[in-house]
């Protein structure tokens, strides 16, 4: 290119050349360093990680003295985490007694349960009035011979109390084949009906419904613990409610006369093992309406007094294997009541 062209291009170029350095020079002031964004993405990472992070354990759990009266008022330093026997770093720490609760009721409509269904829509009508805020959701399920979504997630305590009043004690009438899900009806069962289906209906609420939410969830059964006919085992129903993050309760209401003199209630073993693997536990009621109306208060005391504890586990692998969780409080008489683990599997999002 000759002299006599370059000036000319030059000149042309010259104010795109300033305007870029002049609006370089303005950006390296106005940006912060990068050694600052560090610092800046540090200090936020201890309030965003429960968000953010898809390999944090959250636990709610209750602290009790050896009398069983609730502990409020205890601090992160009170307590140390146990993953598979090894200790954890407390990132999250809170006594909350307010966050938003989901809820699941579940009703046994079963022949057993003739002489104390009335009873358990009453009182859990009232509990429901008690326990249920503005940002809480809460379904029913019904379960006999079949297992069916009587109400669907909602916060309004008149459907979910005309769920509970429309279960019906039901000894026949199951039908179709295998366990599709919970859509708004019948589960449909195989072969005859028969029995109660208590283990397809806590596999299906904590599989179809309280796994697809996030937070504070629970499962509070009404039921003498009797299953039969269920195609899934009772191991299958605690490892769903463990994958859904669900405490489960059973407040036993065991009509004894029906099984006659000779003994043939035995659903109260299986429960507690349902109950001691979610975090929960059962409450014998009978056939006595203060002692479900006491039972229902009691858990209404434990889901407000909860504490939720996060922590990042130091096995991150997500491997789907069980981890055990073992929550120690510094004072030895306080008794935890908590989930004894999880499975480390993706989080959906």
């Amino acid at each position: 290119m000759s002299k006599a062209c370059t000036v000319p291009v030059l000149r042309a170029l010259l104010p795109m050349l300033l305007l870029a350095g002049l609006s370089a020079a303005s950006a390296q002031q106005s940006a912060p360093s990068q050694d600052q964004n560090r610092q800046d993405q540090d200090q936020d990472q201890s309030a965003t990680t429960l968000k953010v992070n898809v390999n944090v354990v959250q636990l709610f759990f209750n602290v009790k003295d050896k009398r069983g009266a609730l502990i409020p008022s205890l601090t992160k330093n009170d307590f140390q985490i146990l993953e598979d026997g090894k200790p954890q770093t407390i990132k999250y720490f809170a006594a909350e007694s307010n966050l938003p609760l989901t809820l699941g009721i579940l009703i046994d409509s079963s022949g057993s349960q003739a002489r104390v269904l009335d009873m358990e829509k009453q009182v859990g009508g009232d509990f429901l009035s008690q326990i249920l805020r503005e940002k809480d959701l809460a379904f029913v399920i019904g379960f006999d011979v079949n297992v069916e979504l009587l109400q669907d997630f909602t916060s309004s305590v008149h459907a979910l109390k005309a769920a509970l009043n429309s279960a019906r004690i039901n000894t026949a009438g199951g039908s179709g084949t295998g366990i599709p899900g919970l859509g708004g009806g019948t589960v449909p069962t195989i072969g005859a009906p028969k029995g109660t289906l208590l283990y397809d209906a806590v596999y299906l609420a904590s599989h179809d419904e309280l796994a697809q939410q996030v937070g504070r969830k629970a499962m509070i059964l009404l039921t003498d613990g009797q299953d039969e006919g269920s195609q899934l085992k009772i191991k299958d129903a605690i490892e769903a409610a463990q994958k859904s993050d669900s405490i489960v309760y059973v407040l036993l209401c065991a009509d004894r006369g029906f099984y006659g003199s000779f003994g043939g209630y035995s659903g109260e073993g299986e429960m507690k093992k349902l109950t001691q693997e979610t975090g929960g536990r059962v409450i014998e009621v009978g056939n006595k309406y203060e002692k479900l109306k006491e039972g229902f208060d009691q858990i209404a005391n434990e889901l407000r007094s909860q504490y939720n504890i996060g922590y990042n586990p130091t096995n991150a692998t997500l491997d789907g294997t069980f981890r055990k969780i073992e929550i120690h409080a510094t004072n030895k008489d306080y008794k935890i009541q908590s989930r004894a683990g999880y499975y480390a599997v993706p989080k959906r999002d």
